[in-house]
């Protein structure tokens, strides 16, 4: 790829990141989404058990961020949801939540190989998530994918990024 890719949302929107764990949904958010809009699953495991990575915060923490989602999206106000996302049943949750505010769904696709999506996770040592679970979460990633069969879900777009230099090149305005 050549030179940055840049795509503009539409303001007010709801990004839906989807990706394994590893695949670097949480860098992508810091580096092109102003810290307010990002709902993190893993700062609400954090804030609910104060440990980031402790799964069994997983539902409480969903708790807080969908009603806080919610608040925002009521409000007309944009957010990202940083998680995992994929499984169609996590982005039915959210997609309903947009819809329900008249607000459209944008998601990007984190796609990119899975031994590096792997490599990646291993190398966070003690927060890794386990190596099974992030397989599957590829495996669930491949069942979601073609791009065709996310806007079926219900998304207003779908951005599917599938090589590190793709991600690299990425802007959003």
């Amino acid at each position: 790829m050549n030179g940055a890719v840049l795509i503009a949302l539409p303001d007010p929107c709801l990004v839906v990141l989807v990706g394994a764990a590893g695949s670097g949904k949480s860098t992508f958010a810091v580096r092109h989404f102003p810290t307010e809009l990002v709902l993190s699953s893993d700062a609400y495991r954090g804030v609910v058990s104060g440990d980031p990575a402790d799964q069994r915060a997983t539902r409480a923490a969903f708790a807080a961020l969908h009603r806080d989602l919610d608040g925002r999206l009521r409000a007309g106000r944009s957010a990202v949801v940083d998680a995992t996302n994929v499984t169609a049943r996590a982005r039915r949750t959210l997609l309903r939540r947009s819809a329900a505010a008249g607000i459209p769904a944008i998601a990007i696709v984190l796609d990119l190989p899975g031994r590096l999506v792997l490599a990646r996770n291993a190398s966070r040592g003690p927060a890794a998530v386990p190596e099974d679970a992030v397989r599957r979460q590829l495996a669930d990633l491949r069942r979601s994918l073609p791009v065709a069969s996310l806007q079926a879900e219900g998304f207003a777009r779908v951005v599917r990024l599938s090589d590190p230099a793709e991600v690299d090149a990425f802007r959003v305005a």
